[in-house]
């Protein structure tokens, strides 16, 4: 049985599940506890687990990361939310060089069962430091895994799995998502990290998307259905590690690809993603793959500049009929 549920409360249930089958596992942040989650994601849970499980912080990054990771060396499974993930560079020391680092440096010692969550990329008018887009600089990242859920389904799922793993796996949502809706089934599930999923079959181009911007893509292959043109709508789910089987068979059989990422051209999981299918699907590419990024710059304020920045449907459909050669 389903039932439609928020973004949100896809991300508390999934959280309070997992705390109720494992005490070990906490959550930790900036307003978590007593207001509920700044996005109120955490609503209910300093209730039912109390406050030694449900913890808020000063605003202090660095160390309540650092805390996450020294606990979970110590056999803890905590969960740290950024209030944003602009908000992570102050901690970025501690998610590089110790999360990620710690078992290879340890000789396999040390286990770092993390899961760092919050929005990442832009929320409207939030200025150019609260509107970046970090999945990348995160993927870039060896001993990291790193998944963008779109949906309240994928939300619940996939940070299940990533509570789970024995690994540090950074959970990117959004704040322009919490309030979506979905459908969400009642009973016990997970989804598999580094699974990407097929949000729409086609035959004429294939459009490879992840996290919000996702609804661009589907609106644009709503729209270019009217036209006849046949769109196959990729949700990567997960950018490390990366389901590069999915797209390269995908390309194979529609032979062109659009790539529309939330973030700057430079090192994106565009760059990446393009060149493999280069490398992989060559010979059944029948026009040179296209990608779709934000504008190389800081994001502004003004709304006008807003949407001059981030790529939309109608610039994605210009793009298809450009591999189309229509």
């Amino acid at each position: 049985m389903s039932r439609v549920i928020q973004f949100r409360e896809a991300i508390a249930e999934a959280m309070s599940e997992e705390m109720r089958r494992d005490e070990n596992i906490y959550l930790m942040g900036e307003e978590v506890a007593e207001y509920n989650g700044a996005y109120k994601a955490s609503k209910g849970m300093l209730d039912e687990f109390g406050p030694k499980r449900v913890i808020d912080t000063p605003i202090s990054e660095l160390g309540f990361a650092g805390i996450g990771v020294g606990s979970a060396m110590n056999g803890l499974r905590p969960i740290i939310e950024f209030m944003t993930f602009n908000f992570s560079l102050v901690a970025i020391d501690q998610i590089i060089n110790n999360a990620a680092k710690m078992y290879q440096m340890s000789g396999g010692q040390f286990n770092i069962p993390i899961t760092f969550r919050g929005p990442t990329a832009s929320a409207g008018q939030l200025g150019a430091t609260h509107s970046q887009a970090f999945e990348s600089w995160y993927a870039n990242t060896p001993g990291l895994k790193v998944v963008v859920p779109s949906t309240p389904y994928d939300a619940k799922g996939l940070l299940k799995s990533a509570i789970r793993d024995d690994d540090p796996v950074l959970v990117m949502e959004s704040e322009q998502m919490y309030g979506d809706k979905g459908e969400v089934p009642e009973e016990e599930y997970t989804l598999e990290l580094g699974k990407a999923h097929i949000r729409r079959e086609g035959t004429d181009v294939t459009i490879v998307s992840f996290g919000k911007i996702i609804k661009e893509a589907l609106k644009a292959a709503e729209e270019l259905a009217k036209d006849d043109i046949s769109c196959e709508v990729i949700d990567l789910r997960s950018v490390r590690p990366i389901d590069y089987d999915t797209v390269i068979k995908s390309v194979k059989k529609t032979n062109r690809m659009v790539f529309l990422e939330e973030a700057w051209p430079l090192g994106s999981i565009a760059t990446e993603v393009t060149f493999v299918v280069q490398r992989e699907a060559f010979d059944f590419l029948d026009a040179p793959v296209r990608r779709l990024t934000t504008t190389d710059t800081p994001m502004a304020y003004s709304p006008t500049l807003v949407d001059a920045f981030l790529p939309n449907a109608q610039q994605l459909i210009e793009a298809v009929k450009g591999v189309l050669y229509i």
